[in-house]
Formats: C-alpha cells, structure tokens, sequence
C-alpha cells in the first residue's frame, strides 16, 4: 500500500479491506467482554450504515463531538463522521460540566456521540440551549432522558438490507479532526490535524514498525484514551498493518489483559512505565540466593548491551542463557509475544529507558505532540538510543532555532487552532511550529534537553528543569508522586506522595534518601525541603490530565501557602 497515494483515512481503511482475503476475520475486540468482537466485514458495514444516517444531518466539516471509553464504536464512529465528511472531536470522557461546556460552545457540533448514560448525564443540563446541535447518538440504550436520539445498537438491528457506500471528497489538506489540548497550562485549545497529517505519521511509524512485525495479523493492545492524538493515530497505523486491535477493560487490569491478547505493540505514556519500574524493582530486591544473582547480573549484561559496551564470549553466552532463564519470564508476565512498547506523550526518564530495555521489554520513545499530527520522532528497534527520541520521521523537516527551541515543518503539523488565530500565529511562523521544547541532534537523533514553559529560574539567572528532579523523585521506592517548586526562590522544595506500601516511613529516613539523591544533583537542583499530602493527583480530582501528566499550575495553586511556608525561616 502506498500511503502517500491515499487520499484520506476513510479511503486508508477501505483499502485495507478490499485486500483482506478473509473479511470474516475478527478486527475489534473488547477484553472483559467477548460478545463485543467485529469483524471486517461487520465493521465495514456498521461505518456505511453510520455513515449513512450522519449524512442526512450533516454537511462537509460539521463538527461531531464524541465522548466515550476506548471500545469498537469509538473506531466505527470515527470513521463514520469522516466518511460522511465531517470532523471527528474526540473528547476525554473524565472532563468535567465545565469542560464539556468550553468545547461545546468553541467547536460547535451539529452531532453528539455518547456511549452510555453516564456519559450522556454530563451534557444532559447543558445542551438544552444550544441549538446548533441536530442530532444526539448512542452506542447504548439512554433511560429515562426526554431528548431524541439514535441508538446505534437499534439502527444496526433495524437494517439488514444492503447499505449504500458514498466515498468521502475529503483531501489530504481537509480537517480529519480537532483534538483538543490536555489544557495543562490553561483553557485546552482544538488543534486542528488534517487527513495528509495523520497519513504522514502512519508512514514514519511503518518504517519504525516494518522490523517488528509478524506475517499473521499483529496485535495490538489499546488502552491510552482515543481522545488523545497519540493513540487516535495509532488507531490509523493498525489499520495500515491490519492489526488485530484489542481494547483494555481499564489501567487497573492492564498487565492482565496483555495475559489475555498477548500483544506484539503497545503503546502507553512514561507515567505507565514508571510505575511498571517501580514493580519491577520492588519484586527484584525481594529476590535471595541463586535466584537474585541471575537477576542482577541479567541487569548488568543487559545494561552493557543497550549501553552498546562490547560483550566478551564468556558473556554472550551467559546472556543468551539468561535470556531463557529470566527475561524469557518476565516477558511472560505481559503475554510472552510483545516485540516493543512504544513510549511517547512525554519525557521517558533514563534510568527507567536502560532498565527496561536491559530486562527484556524493548521501549522505544518518541517524541511529538499533538500540533505534530502527533509524532516527529522515534527510535528503531535496532538503534535504540535512551537519551535521545530518535531520528525525525520521513517528510517532518525539523531544525534547532538558535535559542535552542525545537521548530517543525511538513504535512504532519496542525492546519492551526480551531477558532483561535492569535494563539496559531504565536507557535506557526512561515510554515514552522514552534513547539516550546529545547533540544540538540546527536548523530540525526534528537534529543530533548528542556522545556521552554516549564523551566524554574533562581534569582541568579539559572534555568532549571523541574521535570527532571521529579522524576528522580518519584524513581525512589516510596514516591508515588512529586512536584518541584522555587521559580525566582532561594533554593527548591518540593510537594511529595508517598507510596502505599510507605505510609509509615519517617522524616529521617526521607531525609537521608533525598540527601543521597541531591549528592546526584547539581547545587542549584537540590531540594532543600518537603511536604507531604496523602490525597493523590487522580484524572478525577482534576489534579492530572487524562494522559496521566501533572496540571502543575493547578497543583501549585492548591498547594501555594504550603510551598511558601518552607521559605519562611
């Protein structure tokens, strides 16, 4: 298939169809829930007749709004409003009335898709008065609501006859959807992504995956929210591959669920592989006798691997032994067939890079974000680089301006931000997205060095990274979270969660941790005092995005008097 030749996603997905030999093979799948599979053949036809039904209340680039968890009717729905040339707007459905509201009245919708009752309880209060909506959608039966609406359960029941298929007029320089920002600095903001953008990255990550992949049907596991671009992209990459896609029951039974599907491809955010190190190690140092020598000298040996340290004979061969006595079980714990997790919607810390790599997992981390359709960067499997993202995907043109910030160009960038001019035309200049994120190349591969937004500076002009010191917090055993603090401060502080496992653990000893830490920190990034809080940052109490990141300025804002307490004395 020649992507470059496809007009637009709705045409990627027939192309793809037309050449499966089995239709009847299964497509989509719901863990937890095995009567939800589709085959190829029922999805085609579920997005017709969709499709069909949209077009009789819809014109070309109407918004549609969706809200529903990751399941089948998320993929068909998607490519329904596409193919009837509308424009998708994902939302996250952990957003609060408010949230809903601000989009609502930016973007629009002629059309609302909700999947269930809770989620249609949220708009319930605040759509009775806008009327540019014509039409409410549900993957499941409403109760006890006034509003007219279409159940797709009921039109697929009530439509056995042949359903008519209209191809869309979408070009690649068309709108495919408006994605709105994690909003961690503020108001989110509708990136507008074309249909060329997301082709653009289906291409880059093809050449990133072309090495991994099986000759039968690959397998992927979906759990990052599809209202974010990063996994509503690679929704588009496993039709490109014609995965088998599996969609996860929740976080919580993620690791069970890769038992279930034994995926090849999983992609997830570096908060997912924090704590998935955090286990790990935990489990590791547990070990006794026999058994924890061949863990740590796996540890060391793979270390030097992925370090690119040349390995003597005598330790090849111990190497390829533990290969079968240890890493071969861990990769079991995930289904025993994954080929790579893909890391991407943030910085990966280092040292969780190199130690997953050194046990047996293979983590590629990327970079982009979602005004870059989303990806401009990512690490082959056969030259990982942990310090780095990678080398930037064919057709991105990416360049260093001469303060440091990181500028992209090509297909894969926004057409702009949806009903905002003045904020496109801060971050697009002559063609360039200016992406607030400092790097340098090493050898073609890019390497993030800092943040533009997020950077603390001392009164002596120094630019710290918080990002970095927190996440050498939360790499110690008993931080589950931490925020760093002291922009124009004296010294910095920090806000600090423990650990459920170490709810008792004294001051003394998370003193002389942290002392051990500063001794691998610069004088300037040493953190002089903490406090503790026992409510957790959640996605429900507002304190982090629905990609797992902090909402720094709303944790800070909560928390001001206790930061500025620590300075007093």
């Amino acid at each position: 298939m020649n992507l470059k030749q496809i007009n637009n996603l709705t045409e990627l997905f027939f192309d793809q169809f037309n050449q499966q030999t089995n239709k009847d093979e299964i497509l989509l799948s719901t863990l937890g829930d095995k009567r939800k599979n589709y085959s190829w053949q029922e999805t085609y036809d579920f997005i017709c007749l969709v499709s069909n039904e949209l077009r009789k209340v819809i014109s070309k680039g109407d918004r549609c709004l969706l809200i529903s968890e990751n399941r089948p009717e998320w993929f068909i729905t998607d490519l329904s409003i596409m193919l009837s040339d509308g424009i998708t707007v994902p939302a996250y459905t952990t957003y609060a009335e408010n949230d809903y509201n601000y989009i609502l009245n930016d973007c629009t919708p002629s059309v609302i898709f909700v999947s269930n009752n809770e989620q249609f309880n949220k708009l319930k209060n605040i759509i009775k008065d806008k009327k540019f909506i014509k039409k409410i959608f549900s993957f499941e039966k409403l109760i006890n609501i006034e509003i007219e609406y279409i159940n797709l359960k009921d039109l697929i029941q009530n439509n056995k006859k042949n359903i008519p298929i209209h191809k869309s007029l979408a070009s690649r320089k068309d709108p495919s959807c408006i994605i709105y920002t994690s909003g961690t600095q503020g108001n989110p903001k509708g990136v507008i992504l074309s249909h060329g953008g997301i082709l653009n990255n289906c291409e880059g990550a093809i050449d990133i995956l072309k090495p991994l992949l099986s000759k039968e049907q690959p397998r992927f596991l979906t759990w990052l929210p599809l209202s974010h671009s990063y996994e509503h992209t690679v929704q588009f990459v496993q039709i490109t591959v014609a995965a088998r896609i599996f969609y996860a029951e929740s976080i919580d039974k993620l690791v069970k669920n890769m038992g279930d599907c034994s995926p090849e491809i999983m992609t997830a955010v570096p908060r997912f592989y924090q704590n998935l190190y955090q286990k790990i190690n935990v489990s590791f140092k547990k070990a006794t006798g026999l058994k924890k020598n061949l863990i740590f000298r796996m540890l060391e040996l793979g270390l030097k691997k992925i370090k690119k340290e040349n390995l003597t004979i005598f330790e090849k061969i111990q190497d390829r032994i533990l290969e079968k006595l240890v890493r071969k079980k861990i990769k079991s714990q995930f289904g025993g067939s994954l080929k790579t997790f893909v890391s991407g919607g943030g910085a990966l810390d280092k040292e969780v890079g190199y130690f997953l790599n050194a046990i047996g997992l293979p983590t590629l981390q990327g970079y982009g974000l979602t005004e870059t359709s989303p990806v401009v960067s990512c690490n082959p499997i056969d030259d990982i680089r942990i310090d780095t993202v990678g080398p930037p995907f064919k057709g991105n043109a990416v360049k260093i301006a001469e303060d440091g910030e990181i500028l992209v160009k090509g297909e894969n960038v926004m057409l702009g931000y949806w009903n905002n001019k003045e904020e496109t035309e801060k971050v697009l200049k002559d063609g360039w997205l200016h992406t607030g994120d400092i790097g340098v190349f090493e050898n073609n591969f890019l390497k993030i060095t800092d943040r533009k937004k997020d950077i603390l500076i001392t009164p002596g002009g120094d630019n710290i990274s918080p990002l970095k010191i927190e996440n050498e917090l939360v790499n110690l055993e008993f931080i589950d979270q931490a925020v760093v603090y002291g922009d124009n401060k004296p010294y910095l502080v920090a806000l600090l969660v423990l650990n459920d496992e170490f709810i008792n653990i004294t001051n003394d000893e998370i003193n002389n941790a942290l002392n051990k830490l500063n001794n691998n920190l610069s004088k300037i990034e040493n953190i002089k005092k903490f406090f503790l809080i026992n409510e957790k940052f959640s996605i429900e109490n507002g304190m982090l995005t629905p990609t797992l990141k902090l909402k720094r300025y709303k944790i800070i804002n909560k928390y001001k008097n206790n930061f500025e307490n620590l300075y007093i004395n």
